[in-house]
């Protein structure tokens, strides 16, 4: 049984987020979309109000479930009986990051492969950073965010 890991602070989860998550479920037989701790974030949205946010917009992908952990990833991924690591990828600039930790990933565990997948060209510009921005403008959220979360989003984002 192949089983992956998409790992991120999805915050929130974006419509480009959810297009990685529906392609990485149709490669794999089960996908994990974990809520991870960035130490160079802050993020917004709490870890729990994350996973819910994720675990409501995947509710119609049987194969995909979804975690936190403050674990390092390589670990995490260990107890799951993972072995690969999906990356999005929006741009070049995302590469670059991207292969660095994938090299340190594999050199922590060299059964570790991590997969890039290219944004789909319509969510090349999406971030959770621009989302974040857009809502506290008041911009209209139904072409960046599920529309499970939006309200949710806009009203956490204007209370800031």
């Amino acid at each position: 049984m192949s089983k992956a890991v998409y790992p991120g602070s999805f915050d929130p989860i974006t419509l480009g987020h959810l297009n990685v998550i529906k392609r990485a479920a149709a490669v794999f037989d089960e996908l994990l979309v974990c809520v991870m701790v960035n130490s160079d974030k802050r993020p917004l949205f709490s870890s729990g109000e994350r996973v819910d946010f994720i675990g409501r917009t995947i509710a119609r992908f049987p194969n995909v479930k979804v975690e936190s952990t403050e674990e390092l990833l390589i670990d995490y991924m260990k107890t799951r009986g993972a072995n690969v690591i999906i990356k999005g990828l929006r741009a070049v600039s995302d590469f670059d990051w991207e292969f660095q930790i994938a090299l340190i990933n594999r050199k922590l565990d060299p059964n570790i492969e991590t997969l890039f997948m290219p944004s789909s060209e319509k969510y090349t510009y999406l971030s959770s950073s621009v989302v974040k921005e857009m809502a506290r403008y008041g911009a209209d959220l139904k072409t960046f965010v599920p529309s499970e979360i939006i309200e949710e989003v806009i009203n956490k984002v204007q209370k800031f």
